[in-house]
């Protein structure tokens, strides 16, 4: 059991920072997240026991999906992010305070390594990016989590190619969506180009997210669903003004903050060569 000044320092760790997602560390220690993604893991398409098998999380960032496949019992759990922004896709007119800003951000995987001791985790955390995901390096995992990673890489394809390569059974999606276009447009693929100051450029609509995939070499073994990635305690709450109103980014924005960020689940399994 830890003690109480042991508790008071891992608060004082914890509260130093900024974080992507909330963690439970130890009775009493919850990390700020931007996003609270606990209760909606419950009913994600990960199952409850994952004894035997080994799991690869893509874009950990501060590891909640890696931590939750080792409660859950694989037998191996890898986690690869990106620690040095200049390893991440930057729009050629972005500025060397949005690079510090979000470097700030991730903090070279601080975080993660915070929560690793924290929670005496054995998940092996990898700086590497998804685009150089090689089986021949890390081997081969018969369970995948990919989220949120498409929007902020150049191309998306081409990562969900290299997920292909080290997938030997089943890819679990969960990515940001277009919520205009994916009503607009029910079975034609669309997506919406960002790429302005920050690495954040496709945004498609469902059958968009669901085309990459295909395209990439896997088949959907499940019907898509949609969600809303539910907003944690260290996620600023947009307050609703005319000027904010009045734009559709702006009502985007704010429908974020408080109902949470538009995403939609795939599953699917690699297709035999």
């Amino acid at each position: 059991m830890e003690s109480a000044a042991t508790i008071r320092e891992l608060r004082r760790e914890v509260e130093a920072r900024e974080w992507y997602h909330t963690l439970e560390l130890a009775p009493g220690v919850e990390t700020p997240g931007w996003f609270d993604l606990r209760e909606v893991s419950r009913g994600f398409p990960i199952p409850e026991s994952l004894s035997g098998k080994r799991c690869l999380d893509v874009g950990t960032f501060d590891g909640f999906w890696a931590y939750e496949m080792e409660r859950r019992g694989a037998r191996g759990v890898v986690a690869v992010d990106v620690n040095d922004p200049d390893g991440w896709d930057w729009p050629a007119d972005s500025t060397e305070e949005a690079v510090a800003a979000i470097a700030r951000r991730k903090a070279g995987g601080s975080g993660f390594e915070l929560a690793h001791r924290a929670l005496g985790s054995r998940v092996e955390r990898l700086d590497l990016s998804v685009y150089d995901l090689d089986p021949s390096e890390i081997g081969e995992f018969e369970l995948i989590y990919l989220g949120s990673l498409l929007i902020h890489l150049r191309d998306p394809v081409a990562a969900l190619e290299r997920v292909r390569s080290v997938c030997s059974r089943t890819l679990v999606l969960c990515d940001a969506i277009d919520t205009v276009t994916t009503t607009a447009f029910r079975r034609r693929p669309v997506a919406t180009l960002d790429g302005r100051g920050r690495p954040w450029w496709w945004k498609p609509n469902l059958a968009a997210l669901v085309r990459m995939v295909e395209a990439a070499g896997f088949t959907l073994t499940a019907e898509p669903r949609r969600l809303r990635l539910p907003p944690g305690r260290g996620q600023p709450r947009l307050r609703p003004t005319m000027q904010i109103v009045a734009s559709r980014r702006g009502r985007e924005e704010l429908g974020r903050t408080w109902r949470g960020d538009p995403h939609a689940i795939l599953v699917a399994a690699p297709n035999s060569s």
